[in-house]
């Protein structure tokens, strides 16, 4: 009879498991389906991938989908616990946290563009300029590759010549050798938010003097940059309780092995998707210009409205 209910229960728990991959495939696939359509939107118009704000909208989006494709790929092979070999399982985890820093990094850079349109109008056409926008995006990815080139570099001192041709199960903690390296990393991350939250709240705080000072359809026009803020704000926060799960992780690990599962999968679903989703709706439904093309295009050119925004 126990023996039975063991099985039993190993059961539900084995069907359980499959539900929330499944749950995963659905989630990441309707993600990429939206960013793929909102891609597609950004560079069907000229207006779009020539003004700095969509540029790095786009940035976002190319990072969110690096990520959840990378993200989901570990994840199904660490279901199924599919081995591959440790040089290719480091080429995937150093371009996923590469991107895993992006993402954040893409929510600052278009919360100071918010300030710099609001707070400095006349300067906003100069500084922000589309061809501002590459050298914004590769000091993004240079500043980015800053904790990826630490962490390797202290892996490739530490690591053996024959962990490189190993079979294991791929993960970005296999790289971490030592506890000092999790904290080392964890330091750097939070460092990183740190200046990144200083950043956001200083644009919170000069457009709130701006919005209060403002009158008629500017006051309008600067309440909304608030809410944009606001809403990235949210994003990096989502993205600072996601460096807190690995410690949260290791220490329900030592309780219960079906807890520890449980609870990595409500971080995955809450702190890692959550916060990718949450850019198609700041730029994709609340934007009125980025609105009326995605809509046209959803609708294959159905939806026309006579707007000269929309022909632009």
């Amino acid at each position: 009879m126990a023996d039975n209910n063991s099985l039993i229960g190993g059961e539900s728990v084995k069907r359980k498991i499959n539900y929330q991959v499944i749950l995963v495939q659905v989630l990441v696939s309707m993600f990429l389906c939206i960013n793929f359509l909102m891609f597609t939107t950004f560079f069907m118009k000229h207006f779009f991938y020539t003004t700095m704000r969509y540029i790095l909208f786009a940035n976002t989006l190319l990072s969110d989908c690096v990520i959840l494709i990378l993200t989901n790929l570990l994840l199904t092979m660490s279901y199924f616990s599919f081995t591959i070999q440790m040089w290719l399982c480091l080429i995937i985890c150093t371009v996923l946290i590469l991107y895993n820093v992006v993402t954040p990094f893409t929510l600052t850079a278009m919360t100071l563009e918010r300030y710099v349109a609001i707070c400095m109008p006349l300067r906003h056409a100069e500084l922000c300029s589309a061809r501002s926008a590459l050298p914004c995006i590769l000091i993004i990815h240079g500043i980015s590759s800053i904790p990826c080139i630490i962490i390797l570099s202290i892996f490739f001192a530490s690591a053996t010549h024959s962990l490189y041709t190993q079979d294991r199960v791929c993960s970005v903690e296999g790289f971490i050798l030592y506890s000092w390296q999790g904290h080392l990393r964890s330091a750097i991350s939070q460092f990183y938010f740190l200046i990144m939250f200083i950043t956001i709240v200083f644009s919170y705080v000069e457009i709130m003097k701006v919005a209060k000072a403002a009158s008629g359809e500017n006051k309008k026009s600067t309440w909304k940059g608030l809410r944009t803020v606001v809403l990235h704000a949210f994003q990096l926060l989502l993205c600072l309780i996601q460096l807190w799960c690995p410690f949260i992780e290791a220490a329900v690990l030592q309780i219960d092995f079906m807890l520890f599962v449980n609870v990595r999968y409500f971080n995955y679903i809450t702190f890692m998707l959550a916060p990718r989703c949450l850019s198609p709706l700041i730029y994709g439904l609340r934007d009125d210009k980025f609105f009326l093309a995605l809509k046209h295009y959803a609708l294959c050119g159905l939806y026309m409205k006579k707007s000269s925004d929309f022909f632009i």
